[in-house]
């Protein structure tokens, strides 16, 4: 199983804010530069996260891209969910399969794939923008501050 860019470069987008905002909107621009992701394809995944009412815009001048919640209340499970979908590794794993399998009632292997999506699931859930926060620091990761109320003369 992978995941695709649009879950990584979620995950990654969402810890940059939270990482370096200071609370503040932040320009895409600046996530696209220190993430080293394309604005365009951001849009288009910042789309799914502001669906997923996991991330809030302000437009003007002193707009951007913000956090709905907490870092601590956004998981991982969630950045994956609004850009890949429900955690199903097959179709006949899904709490609501969308097409039925004629062998479902015979299947030995239908519970283990519902276990093991269940697992990864739990897995993401377990982890928040927050923790990866956290271990930025540790990694003595560089925080860039842009302060908007630093005044030159």
């Amino acid at each position: 199983m992978r995941l695709s860019t649009k879950s990584r470069y979620g995950v990654r987008a969402l810890f940059d804010i939270a990482y370096h905002s200071v609370g503040l909107p932040t320009q895409i621009k600046d996530i696209s530069r220190r993430q080293v992701i394309s604005p365009r394809y951001l849009e288009q995944i910042f789309q799914k996260l502001k669906k997923a009412k996991v991330l809030g815009s302000k437009r003007g001048p002193r707009g951007g891209y913000y956090l709905l919640k907490d870092p601590k209340e956004v998981t991982l499970a969630q950045v994956v969910e609004a850009t890949e979908g429900p955690f199903e590794l097959v179709f006949c794993a899904s709490k609501a399969p969308k097409k039925r399998c004629p062998r479902a009632n015979v299947c030995v292997a239908k519970e283990m794939w519902m276990d093991l999506s269940g697992e990864i699931e739990n897995f993401f859930n377990s982890i928040t923008i927050a923790d990866l926060c956290e271990r930025a620091k540790k990694a003595g990761v560089k925080r860039e501050f842009e302060h908007p109320f630093t005044y030159h003369i």
